[in-house]
C-alpha cells in the first residue's frame, strides 16, 4: 500500500509562448527522478494551478505520470472550487496513475466556508475518490486555516491518509501530529519550518525550494532520522534565505529563475505573474549561492 513519506516536489509547470512545454517538463523531470526525492507533486500552489484551464490541468496530469513511469510516486493537485468538480478531476488523476490526491479547500466564498462545511467538502470527496487524499492546508493563499481539530476529526476517514500544512504554525502541526493515527501523514508545506515538523514526528514535506535543491532537502530528513539533529538544524538555518526567496519574497517567479540557475528549465510565470528583473536576479542568485556553498 501507497505510504506518504520523505520529500516531494511541488513542480512549476513550464510555460513557453504561454504555452505548456512540455519536452521542457521532460527535461526537468529527469533532473528530479534521478534526485533523492521521495515522490512529485502536480497541480500544487507552485504549478500555478489557478491559471490552467481543465483541459491544461489534465495534460500536464497524465504528462507527469507518464515521465514518471512508476519510477517516483505522483500526488495530483485536484481542489477545486466545486464538489463536482474536485470529484472529477481526482478521478481523471486516479486513471491517469497519481497515487494520491491534494486538495486545497474551496476558498471563493470564503465567508461560508467553516470548519463544518470544509468537513462535509472532504469527506464527500473521499468517499467518491479511487485514491487517498491529502488535505491541504494553504492559509496564505487561500485564506482558510484548515484546524488542528478538523484535520484530526477528517483523519479518522480510511481514504484521507495525510495533511500538507503550510501554514507554518508549528503548534498546529504539533497539535495535529499528537491528535491524528499513527499512519495519518503530516508534511511540511515549506522547507522554512521542515526542520521543526521532523523533529515532532512529521514524516516528510512539499517544498518549493525541493525543485531547486531536492537532495539538500531530503539530507535534512535522513540527519533527522539518523538522529544527528545539530547537523539537521545546521542545514535549516543555511536554506532559509533561499527558501524564502523562491516562496514569499519572489514566489513562483523567483522559483523559476532559480531554476534556471540550476541548469534547468524556468521560463516566465503566466501572467499576472511577472519574471523577476535583473536587479532581483543578482540578488537571487547571491543567495543561491550561499545556500550550495559548503
Amino acid at each position: 500500500m501507497y505510504k506518504l513519506q520523505g520529500i516531494y516536489a511541488p513542480i512549476p509547470a513550464p510555460f513557453k509562448n504561454d504555452e505548456l512545454a512540455f519536452d521542457k517538463l521532460a527535461e526537468n523531470m529527469d533532473f528530479w527522478l534521478s534526485s533523492k526525492l521521495a515522490g512529485i507533486v502536480v497541480l500544487g500552489s507552485n504549478g500555478e494551478f489557478v491559471v490552467l484551464s481543465p483541459e491544461e490541468k489534465r495534460k500536464l496530469i497524465s504528462a507527469v505520470c507518464k515521465l514518471s513511469d512508476g519510477k517516483k510516486p505522483v500526488v495530483a493537485g485536484t481542489g477545486c472550487e466545486s464538489t463536482k468538480e474536485t470529484i472529477e478531476l481526482t478521478k481523471y488523476a486516479a486513471e491517469a496513475g497519481a497515487k494520491a490526491a491534494l486538495i486545497l479547500s474551496p476558498n471563493y466564498y470564503k465567508r461560508a466556508m467553516t470548519d463544518a462545511l470544509n468537513k462535509s467538502f472532504y469527506l464527500d470527496v473521499a468517499d467518491a475518490s479511487p485514491i487517498p487524499l491529502i488535505l491541504y492546508n494553504m492559509p496564505g493563499n487561500s485564506t482558510i486555516n484548515l484546524s488542528s481539530k478538523l484535520v484530526s476529526e477528517l483523519a479518522e476517514h480510511p481514504n484521507i491518509m495525510g495533511v500538507k500544512d503550510s501554514g507554518g504554525n508549528i503548534v498546529q502541526i504539533a497539535e495535529i501530529i499528537n491528535n491524528t493515527p499513527k499512519d495519518f501523514a503530516v508534511f511540511a508545506g515549506s522547507a522554512s519550518f521542515l526542520y521543526p515538523s521532523l523533529a515532532l514526528g512529521a514524516t516528510g514535506g512539499t517544498l518549493a525550494l525541493a525543485n531547486v535543491l531536492p537532495n539538500e532537502c531530503a539530507e535534512m530528513q535522513e540527519l533527522v532520522l539518523a538522529g544527528k539533529h545539530d547537523e539537521a538544524k545546521n542545514l535549516q538555518l543555511k536554506l532559509l534565505d533561499i527558501n524564502n526567496a523562491v516562496t514569499a519574497r519572489w514566489g513562483v517567479p523567483g522559483l523559476k529563475a532559480a531554476l534556471e540557475m540550476q541548469g534547468l528549465y524556468g521560463g516566465e510565470p503566466r501572467k499576472p505573474l511577472l519574471p523577476l528583473g535583473q536587479s532581483e536576479r543578482k540578488q537571487l542568485a547571491d543567495i543561491l549561492a550561499k545556500a550550495k556553498s559548503k
